[in-house]
């Protein structure tokens, strides 16, 4: 059995120091030292010894264990420092090497038009605010003044979540007018931008979901030359000094009096294009007083304080901006398109 012993040991660490992967080396282990391994065959041949020659053969196949043990840790600390190397050897970077361009994207035209919108308020002292796009018909139209049977709150026009029609996809960002009244201190100089819903047909000018920007003042003693004076400055500040607008009578049940801004179209001069269906101007707002209702509904005294507000299709005001001649073109997402910008 001393034989046996010796001729394991010597086999043994010859073939764990021949190893060159951790997967070899165990392999080696269970060889020799697994359940099934060699020194574990001879041990249970230790029955078959004297009294005399057990405990001698025992410290001697313990003896053979730990120096294989041992050898097999040190082993494993070579081969783990040696795959190490030949990874960092394998992943070495090139400093040399030309490396890949990397591309930088940059804002939408559309936010390049709102992010100069909002500076240009922001300058005149109204501040930003966000609203919900899921919102309820009370704020949409009820405290809009816009009662049951208003066209707009057809089916036909309007996204609905509930058979009851009290829940929808907001169709203007109006409802933040009267979240602003309800909740801010006067006077208020509001704007509130965001996504819009109505169920439009896609043209060059319309689709069904767009952005708006409402803007809002409450104050004593505010005119409706209040509001022309503020958008008219508005839009040379966007367009350029000169630009020429046009402001038209229209009905809203929140405001009153209403009216329409129209901006000449960017296209054609003027003269009658596609882009403005041949008019030579393209509706940019809608506008007005805001309607006493809508004041007393929100708590406040009609007697006292007046405003204005206007609701801005931010979609056409960067098709203004940049000469956009189709509003497709700003949600269909093309590289060739937006590279320009």
């Amino acid at each position: 059995m001393k034989a046996q012993l010796e001729a394991i040991r010597s086999a043994a660490l010859d073939a764990i120091n021949g190893t060159q992967t951790t997967a070899e080396l165990d392999a080696v282990r269970v060889q020799y030292l697994g359940k099934k391994g060699e020194l574990t065959a001879v041990l249970k041949q230790m029955g078959k010894l004297s009294p005399e020659e057990r405990p001698v053969m025992g410290q001697m196949a313990n003896e053979v264990r730990a120096a294989l043990e041992s050898a097999i840790e040190s082993q494993s600390a070579v081969l783990a420092e040696k795959a190490l190397a030949d990874k960092l050897a394998a992943e070495t970077l090139d400093v040399t090497i030309p490396g890949k361009e990397v591309k930088i994207g940059h804002k939408h035209p559309m936010y390049l038009a709102l992010d100069e919108i909002k500076d240009i308020f922001v300058g005149m002292g109204f501040t930003v605010l966000d609203g919900p796009e899921v919102e309820l018909a009370t704020y949409n139209f009820d405290k809009l003044n816009a009662e049951e049977g208003h066209p707009s709150r057809d089916w036909s026009d309007t996204f609905y979540f509930d058979e009851d029609s009290r829940v929808m996809l907001r169709s203007q960002t109006s409802p933040m007018q009267v979240r602003a009244m309800e909740t801010m201190e006067l006077p208020i100089r509001i704007i509130a931008p965001g996504r819009v819903y109505r169920k439009d047909e896609v043209d060059a000018t319309h689709s069904p979901m767009f952005h708006q920007v409402e803007g809002m003042v409450i104050d004593k003693n505010v005119t409706m030359a209040d509001l022309k004076g503020t958008l008219n400055t508005v839009v040379e500040k966007l367009y350029g000094e000169g630009t020429k607008t046009r402001f038209r009578p229209h009905h809203f049940p929140f405001t009153e009096p209403s009216c329409e801004m129209d901006v000449q179209c960017h296209k054609c001069g003027g003269v009658g294009c596609p882009t403005c269906k041949g008019e030579g101007w393209i509706e940019l707002l809608g506008a007005g007083m805001v309607h006493p209702k809508v004041l007393e509904m929100a708590g406040i005294d009609p007697e006292v304080y007046s405003g204005w507000a206007f609701g801005m299709g931010l979609e056409r005001t960067a098709m203004r901006r940049f000469k956009i001649a189709d509003l497709r073109l700003i949600f269909e997402n093309d590289v060739r398109f937006l590279e320009q910008f």
